[in-house]
């Protein structure tokens, strides 16, 4: 068994361990632990910017998917690693309530467009959650944008809601996300596509990601501060830092060394 597929049953058995005592609501908890209430899903999107003629005016058009429906990706809450998936029609009842939504690149700055001013449509298909915005091509932001568009160095999208229904599998492995609640949210390009939302689950993950590569000194300091945890059942003596070895003395000054000792014993004889 690997090292992740034991990290997952060992999470998957920690959360069933926790909702047969009511710690984490049973199975049909509304949210994992820990995580954000407006998370920032990202996926892999096609995006595509052209301009058009809309109201007699120029527009960028850029459309894509913001979500995939029915596509597992990896998340970590609390207890460790699962896979959580958006179901098919989850969209349904916030596309029916007209939410008001923004386009933004990364989730920052100034909207480029919004459903308020009608420059910003969504729907959902059997694919996902899908976008249309139209943007001003004279602002600057848009400019740099659709460059990065078309020279490929942005090719994602992400939205952010509010979870409003979702449920675990009986096994604990997989989060299901039945609702959403787009009101107030965002949806656009990001840099990157794989679903870092940021929260302390995502960089759970970074971290345990960077274990094998971590520097000496940073990697005792992290052995030494888990050691302090009640929770982990052990407590082991604190790490103290080994002094660095004395450096081997170097091989070419020796032989240059003994060479000229010999150079110069055998002038005295």
């Amino acid at each position: 068994m690997s090292t992740m597929t034991a990290l997952r049953a060992q999470a998957a058995a920690a959360r069933s361990a926790a909702a047969d005592t009511g710690e984490a609501g049973g199975p049909s908890v509304a949210l994992p632990r820990d995580r954000p209430e407006s998370p920032k899903i990202r996926f892999r999107s096609q995006l595509r910017a052209k301009k058009v003629l809309r109201d007699e005016q120029e527009w960028y058009e850029v459309s894509g998917y913001a979500s995939a429906f029915e596509q597992g990706y990896e998340m970590y809450d609390f207890y460790g690693p699962y896979t959580e998936i958006v179901s098919h029609g989850a969209a349904d009842a916030t596309l029916a309530a007209d939410p008001e939504v923004v386009f933004r690149f990364n989730h920052a700055g100034t909207p480029m467009a919004g459903t308020r001013n009608s420059r910003l449509q969504l729907w959902a298909d059997d694919a996902g959650l899908g976008q249309r915005a139209w943007l001003n091509p004279k602002r600057a932001d848009v400019q740099l944008l659709v460059q990065a568009l078309e020279d490929d160095d942005v090719r994602e999208q992400s939205f952010m809601f509010r979870i409003t229904s979702g449920q675990w599998s009986p096994d604990y492995t997989e989060y299901r996300i039945n609702s959403f609640d787009l009101d107030r949210g965002d949806v656009g390009p990001v840099t990157y596509g794989a679903n870092p939302h940021t929260s302390v689950s995502a960089r759970a993950g970074d971290f345990l990601a960077s274990i094998p590569t971590m520097p000496p000194l940073m990697a005792r300091e992290a052995l030494n501060r888990l050691a302090q945890r009640a929770d982990l059942g052990t407590t082991p003596t604190r790490l103290t830092p080994q002094p660095p070895a004395a450096p081997a003395p170097q091989q070419g000054r020796s032989i240059s060394m003994l060479r000229t000792r010999l150079l110069v014993e055998a002038d005295q004889d």
